[in-house]
């Protein structure tokens, strides 16, 4: 489900001109092949960076983005201008292109060679003065992009260009999506209604309704070989609750529990679906609401969404991606209940089985409680505390005339003391600036209720992403305040209707 960097590539590409003669671009050329080695070498980029091409003519350049957009492999392109690279050359290609891209404006050498310098090294070595050649037309453009700025061995530099490739994995997984959603969404609800239609235009992603009978269909047919072996997947992985073993009373829910699992997983596998929704409102042909089916699901790189929440599926899905290998997991999530203590003020997160168990402190223990809603045989779930630590919490929403996209930077902390008497997985945190100020900008900013919890994820993937899609992005963190956060708000939706 989430090995698909391996396929993946960035090309790297270097702007100049013919004006300064064969012996320059050859340099230029060297000059570029060994910063394009150097960043593909770099352990913490993931995607494999290509030296692509020396660009110095409008055609070469046209034909570049041409083949940047038919490619398969290509999930974004480097720029970076070591010359003066006339901007009229770049207005055709760049028209055209549909492959995100990093503006990359450094240069070769890391210093000025004081005592050596002359009108050679100064022709050859122009970035600072063709960036801004190529940004001029970028912007003239409105088109948008990430700039980073720095010498290219500088390690912050190398993290930004890092972030940036993951995003852009999780945007070429986001354009490709595809989103099994069963039954509707919970009945009344707003936030989790929205336009497909248009969430496909902006994001590419397709988003289609199944009846609960097509995946009880898969479900009938799992046999109780595939049973037996994912609950003995279920013994080695978790902790198991005594009343599920073999000879417990409810052992026969825990089997349910796998066989909804193994048709849930076919069901997705055979259509080529990342993520999925499901309501507790529309169960039919289901024994128990899938609860570890989803959080195992989720484990291995699903997007999922409760109540028919397609935009968070998807949001959960991309954020999956983007965060594919670091420490830390990505989970659906909800704000459930706060804790006002006015010494210790924070929110506790869950939902009522579906929290992913990448974001797991311990091991997690498989548990059998009555839900209390949905009028089903009690669910099996697994049951855990949230790793403590520094995260953010995502969500997306449809305003009806655009998209946006709301972040809040949260500190995950320990629980004051255990609790025993609630049996779901579940996460505390801090708030940032704290949780009177982050809760009133959430809701001021029309906020959902369900949300992408990210342990690896900082606000500037999302904030990336929010640029890949050509979306809004808000911002709530530890300089938040409610004045200047409704001003935003404001100055924004003026932005966006004139720009429609």
């Amino acid at each position: 489900m989430l090995n698909n960097f391996k396929t993946y590539e960035i090309w790297f590409i270097t702007g100049s001109q013919h004006l300064y003669g064969p012996e320059t671009l050859a340099q230029v050329n060297a000059n570029s092949k060994k910063i394009a080695t150097a960043l593909n070498r770099a352990k913490n980029i993931p995607i494999k960076i290509k030296f692509k091409a020396l660009l110095t003519t409008p055609d070469e350049i046209y034909h570049l983005c041409k083949s940047a957009n038919s490619s398969e492999n290509c999930i974004g392109l480097i720029a970076w201008m070591h010359t003066f690279s006339p901007a009229k050359m770049w207005i055709n290609g760049l028209k055209i292109l549909g492959k995100p891209m990093l503006h990359l404006h450094t240069q070769f050498n890391a210093e000025i060679p004081w005592s050596t310098i002359n009108m050679d090294f100064m022709n050859l070595n122009q970035s600072a003065h063709g960036g801004r050649e190529f940004g001029f037309i970028n912007t003239r453009m409105g088109l948008n992009r990430k700039v980073v700025v720095g010498h290219w061995q500088d390690q912050e530099v190398i993290e930004k260009i890092a972030i940036w490739s993951r995003v852009a994995a999780g945007w070429k997984a986001t354009q490709t999506m595809k989103i099994a959603r069963f039954g509707d969404n919970m009945r009344q609800v707003a936030v989790t209604e929205g336009d497909k239609v248009a969430a496909q235009i902006q994001f590419g992603y397709a988003v289609n309704g199944y009846g609960l009978g097509d995946l009880v269909d898969y479900i009938d047919q799992v046999t109780q070989k595939e049973i037996q072996a994912t609950v003995e997947q279920y013994f080695e992985a978790y902790e198991v609750m005594k009343s599920l073993h073999k000879n417990g009373s409810q052992h026969h829910a825990l089997q349910e529990a796998a066989k909804i699992e193994v048709g849930l997983r076919t069901f997705l596998e055979e259509g080529g679906f990342t993520a999925f929704t499901d309501t507790f409102e529309n169960l039919t042909g289901l024994v128990q609401l899938p609860g570890i089916a989803v959080q195992r699901l989720m484990a291995d790189g699903y997007g999922f969404g409760a109540e028919g929440d397609w935009k968070t599926a998807a949001l959960v899905r991309a954020m999956k991606v983007m965060g594919n290998g670091l420490d830390g997991g990505n989970s659906f999530m909800e704000d459930y209940t706060y804790h006002f203590n006015p010494t210790n003020m924070a929110v506790l997160g869950a939902h009522m089985l579906e929290i992913c168990p990448t974001i797991a402190q311990s091991k997690p223990t498989c548990e059998i409680y009555p839900l209390g809603i949905g009028g089903k045989s009690a669910p099996v779930r697994l049951v855990f505390n949230g790793r403590t630590g520094q995260a953010l919490n995502a969500s997306m929403i449809d305003l009806g005339d655009r998209f946006r996209l709301l972040l809040n930077t949260v500190e995950a902390i320990a629980p004051e003391a255990d609790l025993p008497n609630l049996p779901v997985a579940r996460v505390v945190w801090k708030a940032h600036p704290d949780v009177k100020t982050a809760a009133a900008a959430w809701i001021l900013a029309g906020g959902a209720h369900h949300t992408c919890y990210s342990q690896n994820l900082s606000q500037e993937y999302l904030e990336d992403f929010a640029e890949m899609a050509n979306i809004e992005c808000i911002l709530i963190d530890k300089s938040t305040n409610i004045h200047s956060f409704k001003q935003s708000l404001k100055w924004n939706e003026l932005y966006y209707k004139l720009n429609k």
